[in-house]
C-alpha cells in the first residue's frame, strides 16, 4: 500500500498582519506561527510512526521550509526533492494583493467558485488540465516507485485542490468537502484495492 502525504505550508502572515494572495511569483518565508504549524505535522506524523521514504516540495521557500521542519521533527535524514509542478499558482493581476482588492476586481462569486469547484478566476496564469495531469502522473510514478512507501509533499493551495482528482471522484468529493485546505494542514491519500482513497482531508495537527 502506497500513502501519499500532501501538506499545505504553514502560516506566512503574522496575527493582525493583512493578509494577500500569494502566488508563485511571490516568495515569502514562513512566520513563527508558521513554523510552529509545521512542528506540529511533524509531531503528529511521529505519533502516529510513520517514516517517509521519498520528500517532495514545491520551490518555493514557504513549502522547502515547511518540509525540512518536519523532517527535523522526525529526526529524518530523507533529502527534500524540489519539483516545479509543485509550485503555487500565478495570481495574475490578483498576485501579492489584498482579498479586498482581489474581490473588487473579481467578485465574490468568482472566489467562492475557485474554493468549491476549482473553478479558475479570468486573469489568473493557472491550467487545471495541466496541474490534474501532474497530480496523476506522480501519483502513477510514487505507486509504481515506492509500492508499500510513505511519500511527503509539501505544497500550497492552488495546487493542492487539485490533488482529489487522483481518485477519479473530484466532482462528487467537492460537494461533500471543502476542497480548500487550510495553512499547516495535511490529506493523506492511500493506494487500496487498486484505487486512490483519501484517507484524512484537512487535519491540523495541533
Amino acid at each position: 500500500m502506497t500513502t501519499l502525504i500532501i501538506v499545505r505550508h504553514g502560516n506566512t502572515f503574522e496575527k493582525g498582519e493583512t493578509p494577500r494572495r500569494v502566488g508563485g511569483r511571490t516568495d515569502i518565508p514562513l512566520v513563527s506561527s508558521g513554523v510552529y504549524q509545521a512542528q506540529c505535522i511533524g509531531r503528529y506524523l511521529q505519533k502516529m510512526n510513520i517514516s517517509l521514504d521519498a520528500v517532495y516540495s514545491s520551490p518555493l521557500l514557504r513549502t522547502r521550509k515547511s518540509a525540512d521542519i518536519i523532517l527535523e521533527v522526525l529526526g529524518s535524514n530523507t533529502s527534500v526533492i524540489p519539483l516545479e509542478i509543485f509550485k503555487e499558482i500565478d495570481y495574475g493581476p490578483d498576485e501579492n494583493q489584498t482579498e479586498e482588492k482581489v474581490i473588487s476586481r473579481i467578485g465574490v462569486r468568482a472566489i467562492e467558485a475557485w474554493n468549491q469547484h476549482a473553478k479558475v478566476p479570468e486573469g489568473w496564469n493557472a491550467h487545471p488540465d495541466a496541474i490534474i495531469s501532474n497530480w496523476k502522473v506522480f501519483a502513477k510514478e510514487m505507486r509504481e516507485k515506492y509500492p508499500t512507501g510513505t511519500i511527503l509533499v509539501t505544497t500550497s493551495n492552488g495546487i493542492l485542490r487539485f490533488s482529489p482528482h487522483i481518485t477519479g471522484i473530484f466532482a462528487a468529493f467537492a460537494q461533500k468537502y471543502p476542497i480548500k485546505v487550510s495553512t499547516g494542514a495535511l490529506c493523506i491519500f492511500k493506494y487500496l484495492h487498486d484505487r486512490w482513497t483519501i484517507t484524512e482531508w484537512n487535519l491540523k495537527p495541533s
